[in-house]
């Protein structure tokens, strides 16, 4: 199995765009004003170089590097141009898709050469589309996805359950796909630091921190192990967030409630198009000048906004009085279909 992925992929559909930005720093985030609140969405390879990544401050990457052409968030460009991959991918002969997102898809084939065959599908995806992509190829979806950070920028490379430990081994648990700065410390607490270390460890040891599933998956991860098939069913998403950062923090408690309620309604629309409950609700706030705290409760299955709205109201009533406020999101979490929970593989979620 393959897993595709796109070459900077915003930064290169905005080259695309504007063909005389090669070569140069792009950073994309917000409304591409530095002087607005907003933080990067993705920067090119020459941005990068100056220690610039996705989620930082747009302002404090403008400084980075103060001659980077800075632009605004496009998401139709990248969803046409992710659509327009994800066709080609389809296109070739014997193949199983399964999206991960705009940028990145598993593609599962049978080949007697899978590095050629990789190549054949990068060439493809150019000639169609005019951007580059980076192939991993494993015998899991866990190690195709790893093994394409291996071949970053529009390589290939291989990772089997014959070569893992060797590549991987000696490196922090956090490389590896579906662990991430936080899991990474928790795990360091138990004194494993490395993938080799997770490896050896007894999945029964992780069970009190991680519980009886998740404990036993990251033992699992250490060896790379893991699903082996590709499945094409359609993606399900399983929550719906909106987040509004505020250009002058919020002080007043009916400031707060306006935004919550402008929230709420914008989480509903979304909710209402996938004709599913809600069964949770999150609520981020982020407090000047960039303290972030969340705030959760499950909730009986709804469809009624009303009902939304008043639990959203209650997580409000959890917000620090006085502290200004940057940042407000509100995130619905959905009933999932049963055909949807069938497969499911962890992996990082947002906020």
């Amino acid at each position: 199995m393959l897993h595709v992925d796109l070459d900077q992929f915003i930064a290169a559909v905005e080259v695309l765009r504007r063909p005389e930005l090669a070569g140069k720093p792009i950073i994309v985030g917000g409304r591409g004003d530095p002087t607005e609140r907003a933080v990067v969405s993705t920067a090119s390879y020459e941005a990068r170089a100056f220690g610039v990544g996705s989620g930082m401050p747009l302002r404090v990457a403008a400084r980075k590097v103060p001659d980077a052409v800075i632009l605004p968030v496009d998401h139709e460009a990248y969803l046409a141009a992710s659509e327009t991959v994800m066709a080609t991918l389809r296109a070739l002969s014997g193949t199983t898709v399964q999206v991960l997102g705009w940028d990145e898809a598993f593609v599962g084939t049978e080949a007697e050469d899978p590095e050629a065959y990789a190549r054949q599908v990068q060439a493809a995806v150019l000639e169609r589309t005019q951007l580059h992509c980076s192939v991993g190829i494993g015998d899991t979806l866990v190690r195709a996805k790893v093994a394409t950070g291996f071949g970053k920028p529009a390589g290939v490379f291989r990772l089997t359950a014959g070569n893992w430990l060797d590549v991987m081994g000696s490196r922090p648990t956090k490389d590896l796909w579906g662990v991430g700065t936080k899991v990474s410390g928790r795990l360091a607490k138990l004194g494993i630091n490395t993938v080799a270390e997770l490896a050896a460890s007894d999945p029964q040891d992780l069970v009190a921190e991680f519980g009886p599933r998740m404990g036993p998956w990251y033992a699992e991860l250490g060896h790379g192990d893991g699903a082996s098939v590709v499945d094409d069913t359609p993606w399900v998403a399983r929550r719906h967030s909106r987040e509004t950062t505020f250009q002058r923090d919020l002080t007043e408690p009916a400031q707060v409630d306006e935004a919550v309620r402008e929230l709420t309604a914008r989480v509903f629309e979304d909710v209402v198009a996938e004709d599913r409950p809600v069964v949770g609700l999150t609520l981020k706030v982020r407090y000047a000048p960039f303290v972030t705290k969340t705030h959760a409760k499950k909730i009986p299955e709804t469809f009624d906004r009303n009902e939304i709205l008043a639990r959203a109201l209650d997580l409000a009533a959890g917000i620090e009085a006085g502290r200004p406020i940057r940042l407000l999101g509100l995130r619905a979490e959905m009933a999932m279909p049963d055909a949807a929970r069938k497969g499911h593989t962890p992996t990082r979620g947002g906020w």
